[in-house]
């Protein structure tokens, strides 16, 4: 069984930016999924909009779909891309306790938008940390992934 390269590698094991000019554009999505666990009274307080920030919801999906739209400038090897969309979505979930983030972006494009749709959960998870950590600093975000991915060679793969 064969392993597949690793593409951001020359032949010294460089770090490098992938040539993505052979390829043709076709239309690309991505969906990324994360959690922040939290204390039941944490969530309480989130689900009674009583954060002294604000609409933690609101933000939280705000500055995820910022983020997406500035993934090139944070991740060094990524390419900038005309995202077509980004959705951020955070439902409240008693049973995590916490907030499960949801994120898709689309583009047509050369090179696939997976890095923006995890970008956004993780800087919508770091916002949702932000807003509640005056009521508790030991909330987790975790289990940050990819769980879909349409178009481009590689085809389209479903994780969960």
């Amino acid at each position: 069984m064969n392993s597949p390269e690793l593409s951001h590698l020359d032949s010294q094991g460089r770090a490098r930016m992938v040539d993505v000019g052979h390829k043709a554009e076709t239309e690309r999505v991505a969906v990324a999924r994360g959690e922040v666990h939290m204390r039941p009274e944490t969530l309480a307080i989130i689900q009674e909009g009583q954060l002294k920030k604000g609409d933690l919801i609101a933000t939280a999906e705000l500055a995820g779909v910022m983020a997406a739209k500035k993934t090139s400038e944070l991740i060094p090897l990524c390419h900038p891309l005309p995202l077509d969309h980004v959705s951020v979505e955070i439902e409240l979930v008693p049973d995590l306790p916490g907030v499960i983030i949801t994120a898709a972006a689309r583009t047509v494009g050369k090179t696939g938008v997976e890095m923006e749709a995890l970008t956004a959960v993780a800087v919508a998870a770091l916002t949702v940390y932000d807003m509640a950590k005056a009521v508790e600093k030991t909330m987790r975000i975790q289990n940050i992934r990819l769980v879909k991915k349409q178009g481009g060679q590689s085809g389209d793969v479903e994780i969960e």
